[in-house]
């Protein structure tokens, strides 16, 4: 990915070249992803350490997953519409739905803040939010019971805006700036296996 700094070279180019996708990225509009990135990282981290020690903002300390909470169940049981209602009931609390949703947000957050194996993470935090999307079920007006589900956009939330970051982030290599994506890419073992990038 090539980033221009403003130079007469990138002035001069003929406008059909400067309105072409993936020709230039400013550095401006690299460190505004790298931030992007960094942003998206913490909230991962923070719903891993929050929910692993207990803070005391979204899980109280006798909820911590070290102190014998479940970091699913709160959310999965809860479910109240939507066609993953009855298997989120089922999967609420199990400890392998907790052991991978935790390792998903540690991994995911960790892969952010760092800013290499994007893709992987950008495939992964993308699955785990359509999960979600799919759990909370913004389309529905109405829970099973029928009680309003309060949902305030019926196809776009917070979930699928964290998905697009995802993959927006990793298509822009946005570890490349103020991460360690660069020397990731030049691992033998990532260039082996380019979809580690």
């Amino acid at each position: 990915m090539t980033i221009h700094h403003g130079t007469r070279r990138s002035i001069e180019r003929p406008l059909e070249h400067a309105e072409m996708p993936g020709a230039m990225l400013t550095v401006t509009a690299a460190r505004a992803l790298a931030v992007l990135r960094v942003a998206t990282g913490l909230i991962f981290l923070w719903a891993f350490l929050d929910k692993t020690f207990g803070f005391g903002y979204a899980t109280p300390a006798e909820r911590a997953w070290l102190n014998g909470g479940s970091p699913t169940r709160g959310f999965l049981a809860n479910v109240e519409v939507g066609p993953l209602q009855s298997i989120s009931h089922t999967i609420a609390g199990t400890w392998w739905a907790n052991v991978l949703f935790m390792v998903g947000l540690a991994a995911i957050g960790v892969a952010l803040v760092a800013g290499v194996g994007l893709r992987v993470a950008a495939v992964s935090g993308t699955v785990m939010m359509a999960l979600m999307w799919l759990a909370e079920f913004p389309l529905a007006r109405f829970t099973a019971a029928g009680d309003p589900t309060g949902s305030t956009n019926p196809l776009v939330d917070y979930h699928l805006i964290y998905a697009v970051a995802l993959i927006a982030l990793a298509a822009a290599y946005a570890g490349h700036t103020w991460g360690l994506g660069r020397i990731w890419a030049r691992l033998p073992f990532v260039q082996r296996h380019r979809w580690m990038i």
